[in-house]
C-alpha cells in the first residue's frame, strides 16, 4: 500500500477509536482499512486480549476451553491471543474449533491470511464468518465467547443484546474495551449483565458484587506492555520500541471460579523499604496495603508484582 494511502487509513482510524464511532456501518470497509489496522491497532489489541485472557487462565487453571467464538473479531487478535493462553493440545487430539464473527469482509479476509500462517492448528482451521453484530446475533453453544473492543461501534441495545447472546452461548466470557471512562462504562454495564445471567467474575475483580468504585469519580483499567516492530513505529510515527495499552475487562464463567483474593488497580508505588499497593479485595473495597522491607519474601514479591496482578500472589512466600 502507498505510504500516503496508508496513512490517510490510519488517521481515519484514530478518529473512529477517539471519537462515536457510527454504529450503522462497520468501521473497516476496505482492504486499505484493514491493513492499516492490522499494521496499528492489532498489536495492541492483541496484548490487551492476552493479559485479560491470561488474568481468567489464572482464575481458572484447570479449565480449557473446548471451543472459542469471538464476536466481532476482525483480524483476528483475540483468537490469537487465547492460541497464545491455550496452545493446541500435545497429544495429537484435534483442535478445538474457532470460529470469528464480523461484519467487514475486507477484515475477515485478512484475517483468513494471516490465521493461514500460524503455528496453531486451531488457527490455521478457524471459520471466519460474515455477520451482522447487532441484536440479532446467533452465537451457536461454545466453551469461551470473546468480546473484544467492539461494543464501542454498537448502539446501547444492540450491546445488551450481544452480550446477552454470549452469555447465553458460552461457559466463560470474555469482554475487552479501551481503558477509558466511556470504555470501563460499557464494560459495567456488560459485568452487570453476565452476573443477572448467572455468570460468576473470575477477573479482574476478586469478587461479583457491585464494583466499589464510585460512578464519576474513577474507572478501573490496565495497561499491557506492547512491543513495536519497524512497522508498528513507521505506521504511528513513532521512535520509542514500546507503548503501554490502556484497556479494561471482564472475565465471567458460569462456575464458580477461584478469582484472586484481591487484585492491584494501580501502578505499584516503590518507596525506600516500602510498596504502596492500591487494592480491589474480595471484602468488595478498595483499600491501600503498605508491604515493608521487615516483610521479607511478600516485599520481595511485593516488589515484582505489577499493575493489574492479584495480590498476594498465587504462590503466597512464606512470612
Amino acid at each position: 500500500m502507498p505510504p500516503r494511502q496508508a496513512a490517510q487509513a490510519t488517521a481515519r482510524l484514530i478518529a473512529n477509536y477517539r471519537g462515536a464511532t457510527p454504529t450503522d456501518a462497520p468501521v473497516l470497509r476496505d482492504r486499505s482499512d484493514v491493513v492499516a489496522y492490522a499494521a496499528y491497532r492489532m498489536p495492541a489489541t492483541f496484548e490487551a486480549d492476552r493479559a485479560a485472557l491470561g488474568a481468567l487462565a489464572d482464575a481458572v487453571p484447570q479449565w480449557t476451553p473446548s471451543g472459542h467464538t469471538d464476536i466481532g473479531g476482525g483480524t483476528g487478535a483475540a483468537v490469537w491471543a487465547a492460541a497464545d493462553i491455550w496452545p493446541d493440545p500435545a497429544d495429537g487430539a484435534a483442535p478445538r474449533p474457532v470460529t470469528v464473527l464480523d461484519w467487514a469482509e475486507p477484515a475477515l479476509a485478512l484475517g483468513r491470511e494471516l490465521a493461514a500462517r500460524a503455528p496453531s492448528a486451531a488457527l490455521r482451521d478457524a471459520r471466519w464468518r460474515r455477520a451482522r453484530i447487532d441484536a440479532a446475533l446467533d452465537v451457536p453453544p461454545t466453551g469461551l465467547v470473546t468480546v473484544s473492543y467492539v461494543l464501542g461501534e454498537l448502539t446501547p441495545a444492540d450491546r445488551a443484546a450481544v452480550v446477552d447472546a454470549a452469555a447465553g452461548a458460552a461457559e466463560v466470557v470474555a469482554v475487552v474495551e479501551p481503558g477509558t471512562p466511556d470504555g470501563y462504562r460499557r464494560i459495567i454495564e456488560a459485568r452487570d449483565r453476565l452476573v443477572a445471567a448467572g455468570f460468576h467474575i473470575a477477573a479482574p475483580c476478586p469478587h461479583s458484587a457491585a464494583c466499589p468504585i464510585e460512578e464519576g469519580t474513577d474507572w478501573c483499567h490496565f495497561a499491557a506492555r506492547v512491543s513495536r516492530s519497524s512497522l508498528h513505529r513507521q505506521v504511528k510515527g513513532a521512535s520509542l520500541a514500546w507503548e503501554d495499552e490502556k484497556f479494561s475487562y471482564v472475565a465471567a464463567t458460569r462456575f464458580r471460579p477461584g478469582p484472586a483474593t484481591a487484585r492491584v488497580v494501580r501502578r505499584p508505588q516503590t518507596r525506600k523499604g516500602q510498596v504502596l499497593l492500591d487494592l480491589c479485595r474480595d471484602t468488595e473495597e478498595l483499600s491501600r496495603e503498605t508491604v515493608t522491607k521487615r516483610q521479607g519474601p511478600l516485599y520481595r514479591a511485593a516488589r515484582d508484582t505489577a499493575w493489574g496482578d492479584p495480590w498476594p500472589p498465587r504462590e503466597d512466600p512464606a512470612p
